[in-house]
C-alpha cells in the first residue's frame, strides 16, 4: 500500500516538477520574445519615421520626442531601424534555421532509420560540408549571386542542414528499438507509416527545442556577416549593420552601436533560454516517447 502512494504521489508531483523547470528566466524570456516579434511584425503598419529617410542636419541628434533613440550618423531614425532591424534580423534568423530544419531533420530521420550504406552517405556529404570553412562559403556566395536577405538566408540554412541531422539522426538512433517501433514492424506497418506515425513525432520534439537554439546562432551569425559589409545591402537595416556603422561614432555618440547591440543581445540570450528549457524537457534520455 505504501508503495503504491508513494507511485501516486510522484505523478502528481512530476507536472508540478515540470513546471518549476521552466522558471522566471523562461517566462521573461518568452515576454522579451514576444514583444520583438510582435513589433518586427508590425512594424510596416506602425507609426515610426522612414528608416531610410536621411536629415544631414540631424547628424547624431540627441533623443527628443521626434527621434526618441536620436538619429544615426545620417540623420536617420534610430528607434524605426531598430524595429525593421529586427524584422530583417529575425526574418533570417527564423526563415533560415527552418531549411536547415526540414532538409537536416528528413536527412538524419532516414539515416537513423534505415542505416547502412545511406546512412554513411549522409553522414560523409555533412562531414564534407561542415570541413568547407563558413566564411568562405558565404563569401563565395554573396560574390557571385549578390547581397539580398534570400542569398543571406539560403546561405544560412545551407550550413546548419547538418547540425539539424546530427540532432535528428541521434534521436533516431536512440528511438528506433524502442518497443513501439518492434511493434508496428511486427504488425506489418510500413517504412513510410513507421517513419512518419512511430518516429517523427518523436524526433520533432528535440528538433523544435534545437531549433530555437539555431535560431540564436543564426542571429548572431548575420549579425556578424553585417556587421563585416556580407549581410543585408544599404541601406537596409539589420542589427548588424547598425553595429557596424555606429562603430564610427563611438567616441561622440556610443549609443548608435550600443543599442543595437543590446537587443542582439537580449533577443539571442532569450532564444538560447526558451531553446535550452524546451531541450531539457524534451530530452528523449529522459523516458520520452
Amino acid at each position: 500500500m505504501g508503495t503504491l502512494e508513494l507511485t501516486m504521489q510522484e505523478e502528481v508531483s512530476a507536472p508540478v516538477r515540470r513546471q518549476r523547470k521552466l522558471g522566471l528566466l523562461f517566462w521573461l524570456a518568452s515576454l522579451w520574445l514576444a514583444v520583438i516579434l510582435t513589433l518586427a511584425i508590425l512594424a510596416p503598419v506602425l507609426p515610426l519615421q522612414n528608416p531610410v529617410d536621411m536629415d544631414m542636419l540631424e547628424r547624431r541628434a540627441a533623443f527628443s520626442s521626434e527621434h526618441w533613440l536620436g538619429t544615426d550618423g545620417l540623420g536617420r531614425d534610430e528607434f524605426a531601424r531598430l524595429i525593421f532591424g529586427a524584422r530583417v534580423s529575425l526574418t533570417v534568423g527564423l526563415i533560415a534555421p527552418m531549411i536547415g530544419l526540414t532538409l537536416g531533420g528528413a536527412l538524419g530521420l532516414l539515416a537513423g532509420y534505415f542505416r547502412g550504406r545511406f546512412e554513411t552517405l549522409v553522414v560523409g556529404s555533412m562531414d564534407v560540408l561542415l570541413a568547407f570553412p563558413p566564411l568562405v562559403f558565404a563569401l563565395a556566395v554573396t560574390a557571385y549571386l549578390g547581397q539580398s536577405i534570400p542569398n543571406l538566408t539560403i546561405i544560412l540554412g545551407v550550413l546548419g542542414i547538418p547540425a539539424f541531422m546530427r540532432v535528428a539522426r541521434a534521436a533516431t538512433l536512440t528511438l528506433a528499438r524502442r518497443e513501439f517501433v518492434i511493434a508496428a514492424e511486427a504488425l506489418g506497418a510500413s517504412h513510410a507509416r513507421i517513419l512518419l506515425r512511430e518516429l517523427l513525432p518523436n524526433v520533432i520534439l528535440p528538433l523544435l527545442a534545437f531549433f530555437l537554439l539555431g535560431v540564436a546562432v543564426t542571429i548572431v551569425i548575420e549579425g556578424a556577416l553585417s556587421f563585416l559589409g556580407l549581410g543585408v545591402p544599404p541601406p537596409m537595416a539589420s542589427w548588424g549593420s547598425m553595429i557596424g556603422e555606429g562603430r564610427d561614432s563611438l567616441d561622440v555618440a556610443p549609443r548608435l552601436a550600443f543599442l543595437p547591440a543590446v537587443g542582439l543581445f537580449l533577443t539571442v540570450l532569450a532564444f538560447n533560454l526558451v531553446g535550452d528549457t524546451m531541450r531539457a524537457l524534451t530530452d528523449p534520455r529522459q523516458g520520452a516517447l
